[in-house]
């Protein structure tokens, strides 16, 4: 690409393939700032080191940043990317990309600065983390709204409950109070917004992997003379997701409102049970075991795991409330954005998924630190070594995510593609 002397540093940065969609900079600002903050808790909780002073104390600020920071970042860059295809618009572009990424990136200076500069700090942080939610929202309501079917208004809706957590919790803490309980309504937010969101995934992923399956049986059938192995088509059915969202939206208004309470625990347990029924969908043999659409199955076990763990708690198991808290965001979040970085991010970067074994420690690496987390909560069991163990294993994670998945965002398209489409030809491996 040629530049004149009319072009900006922004323009010039702009036209590298890292701003060619906005998948691109935010997933991989997704992998690197989940080895960055998990890195830094780590380094509290082994070794006593200090994290940003913010109102609410450190593990506000690790909470606040898992959810706000590292969650919002792959919804942005799944949102930038998938909105323009849903609704059939044109790319939204580098310098949208670019910006919105800077945007973010700023936002998070000022929360790490927000408790050292007070309340100027705090303010700044409010306008600036609120500022690049809510640019997020105008920039995909217009094309959510006027699609013609509006088939994706949920994701507008999500955005929009978000927005008002994220509000909360800056009012609460410009208020001097303690502002977590608005963190566990961005984590409700954020388990809806995953059922919305892999349900359009799965459809895909669940449908190529019976299609795998339906060859094998075809040459398996032949040898047998013919016999009928047909299977029926995935289908990702609207009233099962639906009671999921509702359970979790449920649980999480009652929790808001009775915290601790007996009422919220037997909701918690409800909202568990409409998770597990969303996976009678997911029952189709064999098919269920390739990798990605196990990864995917996987995420709805473990979020139903945590609202029972969550529920069960509340009923007065002895079990400690961040068991099931961390099955949901250490497990559900981080397992299902990490397949979104791997299955979208490659794809519409102009490669085919990758099959190499790295994705696969990467995941049981997940798994391991969620299930690693919520041991700590259970009476008995060596609290801080399994917490150490869990953070490690998700540095680890989503470490190799950074290497193997940046090499392909930095990188320009293998494909004859010259934007966001998915792959369009066999392309040579990374």
């Amino acid at each position: 690409m040629r530049f004149t002397t009319r072009d900006t540093l922004f323009d010039r940065l702009a036209a590298r393939p890292l701003f060619m969609c906005g998948f691109r900079p935010f997933f991989l600002a997704t992998a690197g700032y989940a080895v960055i903050l998990l890195s830094i808790w780590l380094g509290f909780l082994a070794w006593g080191l200090g994290v940003p002073a913010v109102s609410g104390g450190p593990t506000v600020w690790h909470a606040y940043e898992l959810m706000f920071g590292f969650g919002l970042a792959a919804v942005a860059g799944f949102l930038l990317t998938a909105v323009p295809e849903f609704t059939g618009t044109p790319a939204l572009g580098r310098r949208v990309a670019l910006g919105m990424v800077l945007l973010w990136a700023a936002a998070r200076l000022a929360f790490w600065l927000s408790g050292t500069l007070g309340v100027v700090g705090e303010a700044l942080a409010a306008v600036l983390n609120l500022g690049f939610l809510g640019a997020l929202i105008a920039l995909v309501a217009p094309r959510l709204w006027h699609d013609p079917e509006r088939r994706h208004l949920a994701f507008l809706w999500g955005l929009g409950a978000m927005w008002l957590a994220l509000a909360g919790f800056h009012a609460d803490a410009l208020g001097g109070l303690y502002p977590m309980r608005w963190v566990k309504v961005g984590v409700g937010v954020m388990m809806v917004l995953i059922v919305v969101a892999l349900s359009r995934i799965s459809m895909r992923i669940v449908n190529d992997a019976l299609d795998a399956e339906r060859l094998r049986r075809d040459g398996a059938a032949a040898r047998r003379h013919g016999e009928d192995d047909d299977l029926p088509d995935y289908r990702a059915r609207p009233p099962r997701r639906n009671l999921a969202i509702f359970g979790v939206a449920l649980y999480t208004a009652v929790e808001f409102v009775l915290p601790g309470s007996v009422i919220a625990g037997w909701v918690a347990l409800a909202a568990a049970a409409a998770v597990l029924n969303l996976l009678n969908d997911w029952h189709v043999g064999r098919a269920l075991l390739s990798r990605w659409a196990l990864m995917l199955y996987v995420v709805y076990w473990l979020m139903a795991a945590g609202y029972a763990l969550s529920g069960l708690a509340l009923l007065g198991v002895p079990v400690a409330p961040s068991a099931g808290l961390h099955l949901l965001t250490i497990g559900a979040m981080g397992v299902s954005i990490f397949g979104v970085l791997c299955i979208a991010g490659r794809t519409h970067a102009g490669h085919k998924l990758d099959m190499r074994s790295w994705v696969l420690l990467a995941a049981v690496g997940l798994v391991a630190a969620a299930l690693a987390r919520a041991a700590s909560g259970l009476p008995g069991l060596p609290i801080a070594g399994l917490q150490a163990v869990s953070v490690a294993a998700w540095v680890v994670a989503y470490a190799l995510a950074a290497r193997y998945l940046g090499a392909v965002f930095l990188a320009p398209r293998p494909d004859s593609g010259t934007g966001c489409e998915e792959v369009l030809e066999e392309a040579s491996p990374p």
